[in-house]
């Protein structure tokens, strides 16, 4: 997979930018708050549809215009294919693959990034919160309909919340439809859980070899945190356990008129040597964590799909060490598209920026 080109409009202060892709190292260089990230944010947005720094796509809109617009050619499986996504100040959405109006699942099918980050270094030191995106969005690259299970459980927890608040109130209720929000909840959460625990499975089976070579002599385990499973793996086991954690946690959930069990509440936990490495790693060794995943992701969705993915590396090697950015430049595979974005070229040997295209961006145009 290769893009071909990027075309972007009234994309946060990217007014009119249009980049050639037609090179498999990409470098965009620039001071700080000129640009650079949100080129690279633009071409996750075109994969994903939605942004990894805000849930607010209003946000993604230049303050003088009504809309913004993210085009894109690219090369899969030796078919050109052209995506363009627009979205409105009214929230409208529209969605062209080949110049067709598209389904949002279609459209997500299509391009496939990997987005490493700065902010994904301070991953194992995050909130729970930030791990589980991190999950979701790396299976989401994998199974698209992933986000609709997700957007379908958030919508029934709401709902559920709702509910509570209203019961509490003692506002008068038919309490059998508790009951139907916790079957509801327990069946689309159960298939969550179900696909991130295998998931991760995957991540920790290539993630440990990565983080071996990098740490020498450091073995990485990982673990999914969830309040009522043990080693549960099977879907109706999971299920099972879920509806039971509901009928244990109902006064609970109805004095604090929030849902209190489920995905929304688990975390992934990281250990070293068994230690837990958001409690007791340094910061070089929850680095070296990160970056075993980030390179795991990659070789999970190209396994998964048959599709080389999109690797944008935004501002990340200027915070690694020698030996963690020689190990990122030299795993990356000659066929992988790399697109970094970095102050200026000193942190790259030369070998490296021979057949490298480099743009300059200043004040979100391309100089």
């Amino acid at each position: 997979m290769k893009l071909l080109n990027l075309k972007l409009t009234d994309y946060r202060n990217c007014k009119e930018v249009e980049l050639a892709l037609d090179s498999n190292k990409v470098l965009i260089i620039g001071k700080n708050a000129q640009g650079k990230t949100n080129i690279l944010e633009s071409i996750y947005v075109l994969s994903v549809l939605k942004s990894p720094r805000t849930s607010n796509n209003l946000e993604l809109i230049n303050f003088n215009a009504d809309k913004f617009s993210v085009e894109s050619d690219l090369v899969k499986a030796d078919t050109e294919i052209s995506l363009q996504y627009v979205y409105t100040k009214e929230k409208t959405k529209e969605y062209k693959i080949n110049g067709v109006k598209s389904r949002p699942k279609d459209f997500k099918a299509v391009l496939k990034t990997v987005l490493f980050s700065t902010s994904d270094l301070l991953l194992l030191r995050g909130n729970p919160s930030d791990r589980r995106d991190w999950l979701d969005r790396a299976i989401s690259q994998v199974y698209p309909a992933y986000d609709d299970r997700l957007s379908k459980y958030d919508k029934i927890r709401v709902q559920k919340n709702n509910f509570l608040k209203e019961l509490v109130k003692g506002i008068q209720l038919d309490e059998t439809l508790l009951e139907v929000y916790n079957e509801q909840l327990a069946i689309t959460g159960s298939n969550i859980i179900f696909l991130r625990k295998k998931f991760l499975k995957e991540i920790e089976r290539i993630a440990k070899e990565k983080h071996r070579i990098i740490s020498e002599t450091e073995e990485l385990k990982i673990s999914y945190d969830c309040s009522f499973l043990e080693d549960e793996t099977e879907l109706e086991d999971i299920l099972t356990k879920f509806k039971a954690s509901l009928e244990e946690r109902k006064i609970e959930e109805i004095r604090r008129c929030q849902a209190c069990v489920g995905p929304h509440r688990d975390d992934i936990l990281f250990y070293i040597n068994d230690n837990e490495a958001t409690k007791f790693a340094s910061q070089g060794q929850q680095r070296t964590v990160v970056l075993a995943l980030k390179l795991s992701e990659l070789d999970i969705i190209t396994e998964k799909t048959g599709d080389e993915p999109i690797l944008l590396l935004d501002d990340v090697l200027a915070e690694l060490d020698d030996i963690r950015q020689n190990y990122l430049l030299k795993s990356i595979n000659a066929q992988t598209q790399t697109i970094i974005t970095s102050v200026d070229t000193v942190l790259f040997e030369e070998e490296f920026l021979k057949d490298v295209k480099i743009f300059k961006i200043e004040n979100g145009a391309i100089k």
